[in-house]
């Protein structure tokens, strides 16, 4: 395959990758919906494993095809994506309000999880072993998040609940098996173009994962995030986005693990995983700052992903 047809088919992967992403959220939000979930709960569950899905299916099928590097490179560059990129252009939209749980509870935990990278994998090996115990982390996470609402969240979710009917849609079922038909079938084709373009033109798989795969698997959160900001539904829009980094630390990298360990380059830890732990740190003070994403602030996150971006390449 030469360069061109594989830029074809990565560029047709991504694309087939947005729509099924978009209909696996859409199905799989209004099934939440019906359910009577809290919408900063379906922001940082439902919505950001529905969008972290595209992530999920190009890593096990790079880590199935001998490409762990790839999958590597896409979760720092979508975790990077997600708040210079995504948050920085979703505040520039519309400010976005952020809960105090998020400030409190959601930031802390993301900030533990990609701490917890360096000791995990000081070995330059994620192993099988460590593979688990981020899903493990991933599960004690979504029991804290379902479990501990707040109180008013809690409420809320009842009176919504009693409000609707609790009849399944078989068209919202049907999205979501049709979505993720569409996933695998752009997860495949992306990492087939990313890997024949870095071999093509003597690029090391964990910069293409940083960017071009990075880039395009982040399209879903991008669009979700741009709709719910313009709809004026910032919970989903920050919990979306809080959400898919801490998925994208346990679920990708720990499903990726098992499916195959991923041997780690000596420069992850002192660049990748450094700008990921950079973005972060930078992150939490500008939601603590008037429990607002300002729009000078979103120009603030999106001028450092380019910098951020700029130094990593």
């Amino acid at each position: 395959m030469g360069l061109m047809p594989a830029l074809a088919v990565l560029i047709a992967g991504i694309v087939v990758l947005y729509f099924g992403a978009e209909w696996l959220v859409r199905g799989a939000s209004k099934l939440a919906s019906s359910l009577g979930v809290s919408p900063i709960v379906v922001g940082l569950t439902v919505v950001s494993l529905g969008t972290s899905a595209p992530e999920l299916v190009v890593c096990i099928v790079a880590a199935l095809q001998g490409n762990p590097g790839l999958a590597l490179g896409n979760v720092m560059g979508s975790n990077l994506a997600n708040i210079g990129l995504i948050l920085g252009l979703t505040s520039l939209v519309h400010p976005l309000g952020v809960k105090h749980r998020v400030v409190w509870r959601e930031m802390p935990i993301m900030l533990l999880i990609t701490f917890s990278i360096y000791p995990i994998a000081f070995d330059r090996v994620l192993s099988r072993m460590d593979g688990f115990m981020l899903l493990v982390v991933l599960l004690a996470y979504l029991f804290l998040v379902f479990r501990f609402g707040h109180p008013e969240e809690i409420e809320s979710s009842r009176v919504q609940r009693d409000s609707k009917t609790s009849v399944v849609s078989l068209k919202d079922i049907g999205q979501v098996a049709l979505g993720s038909t569409f996933l695998v079938l752009g997860g495949y084709c992306i990492v087939t173009g990313a890997v024949e373009v870095a071999s093509t033109l003597g690029v090391s798989e964990v910069i293409i994962g940083l960017t071009v795969v990075a880039i395009g698997t982040s399209l879903p959160e991008l669009a979700t995030s741009l709709v719910a900001a313009m709809r004026q539904e910032v919970d989903i829009a920050v919990g979306n986005i809080i959400g898919s980094n801490i998925f994208n630390l346990t679920a990708i990298l720990g499903t990726t693990a098992v499916v195959r360990p991923i041997m780690i380059p000596e420069t992850v830890f002192s660049r990748e995983l450094a700008g990921v732990v950079f973005m972060s740190l930078l992150l939490l003070p500008i939601l603590r700052s008037g429990w607002q994403i300002k729009r000078w602030e979103g120009a603030l996150l999106l001028t450092a992903y380019i910098g951020m971006g700029w130094w990593l390449i």
